[in-house]
């Protein structure tokens, strides 16, 4: 920003050096539960020392993320990974860490019984078992002070002919509208969608489309969520981004960065530019406020929790500064001209921008360190987390 000013992503105004930085301040990254206990690939766990043993543990480490970014104050719960006796505990637990609860996620993919699937499963008894567990999710909501449900379901099938692709879908509006009808006041429900993976001759939930679909019949207070990693190789995200803040049905994210598949790496770490021209749709449609949640939906493997967390942190601030550093009366002036070139050029200039140094003054003027990392390793406190945390029984997959 050589002028000390920047073009919002619209064009319609000037965003003065101090109002990027605001904007900065003010976004929120939710970090979940999960992310901070035993993960692994599809193979193999990989146990870690000092992770977490208990929900109002994972609910410390959060803590240390938010400290350290400024910009992680609530954290995702998932059922029953997260369950407890008490949930105005766990959620007064939070509020005593600077935190609060996030969106409930619930789980219909681990029993035996949802083999052939949950709220769409041929069986009536297992459907009734599966909306009975959401239908326990909106419950955990109002205790915890959640606004959120989050629903992903594995449902499909793996052969032709195994079951009814249209009934499938008839049996999953119906458990969706039981559950909507449950919503309270200022509740939302949050469909996730997923191309494959279990299921892989048809997903009941494969894309972008057909949760928009359930969610414009439901209503309101349902809207989609796009995870990062859960698309066909090649697919343009942001277009599928752009549509759903158009039509009002943007939710929110799952950020994570994938290769191949569903990898649930670090967001950013394969393909940085991806998340920003996501980030300049969503500052462009109007979408960066609270009503889009930002989460992370990870899954780190080889790396230690904490620290992973907050780099992904601070790689979706990165993208989101570079997203607002783009000049959108420029843009806008070239592509009316048809200015291929030049249109191109904008986006580059906003992606090739350094703005650590701008996130470190946003940090500063916050009170933080300007580099989270580096002072998270400088703190000690993954080194007493491993020497106070001996015994019981570590949290993880299925935990």
């Amino acid at each position: 920003m050589t002028s000390g000013t920047s073009k919002d992503a619209a064009g319609t105004r000037t965003l003065t050096r101090d109002e990027v930085k605001a904007a900065l301040a003010a976004q929120a990254v939710e970090t979940p539960s999960w992310a901070y206990a035993n993960s692994g690939t599809r193979f193999k766990v990989f146990a870690q020392p000092g992770v977490p043993r208990t929900p109002f543990e994972k609910l410390d480490d959060a803590a240390q993320v938010h400290a350290y970014t400024g910009v992680a104050p609530t954290v995702a719960l998932h059922i029953p990974w997260d369950r407890v006796d008490d949930y105005a505990a766990l959620a007064a637990h939070a509020e005593k860490r600077g935190l609060r609860i996030g969106a409930i996620n619930s789980n219909v993919f681990q029993d035996d019984d949802y083999k052939l699937g949950s709220v769409t499963n041929p069986d009536p008894a297992v459907r009734r078992k599966a909306v009975a567990h959401l239908l326990d999710c909106v419950g955990i909501m109002e205790e915890t002070g959640s606004t959120d449900l989050k629903l992903w379901f594995s449902d499909g099938t793996n052969y032709p002919g195994q079951d009814d692709l249209r009934t499938r879908q008839d049996r999953l509006a119906e458990a969706l509208r039981t559950v909507y009808d449950r919503l309270g006041d200022g509740h939302r429900m949050l469909l996730e969608y997923k191309l494959f993976e279990p299921a892989f001759y048809a997903t009941d939930v494969p894309d972008w489309g057909t949760a928009y679909a359930h969610c414009l019949r439901l209503g309101p207070k349902a809207q989609v969520v796009v995870d990062t990693g859960h698309h066909a190789p090649g697919t343009n995200i942001e277009f599928i981004v752009a549509t759903l803040l158009r039509e009002g049905k943007l939710g929110g994210f799952d950020f994570n960065s994938r290769f191949y598949a569903d990898d649930d790496l670090m967001a950013g770490a394969a393909d940085p530019f991806q998340l920003f021209r996501i980030m300049y749709e969503v500052v462009r449609g109007g979408g960066f406020t609270p009503d889009v949640a930002f989460m992370l939906d990870q899954c780190h493997n080889i790396e230690a929790k904490i620290p992973a967390i907050i780099r992904s942190v601070m790689n979706v601030q990165e993208a989101t500064a570079k997203a607002l550093l783009v000049d959108g009366d420029a843009l806008r002036d070239a592509q009316r001209a048809g200015d291929v070139l030049a249109a191109n050029g904008v986006l580059m200039d906003a992606f090739s921008t350094d703005v650590r140094p701008l996130l470190a003054e946003v940090r500063q003027d916050a009170g933080l360190d300007p580099d989270p990392l580096s002072a998270y390793r400088r703190s000690g406190r993954q080194e007493r987390i491993v020497a106070e945390r001996v015994g019981g029984v570590q949290a993880g997959w299925g935990a």
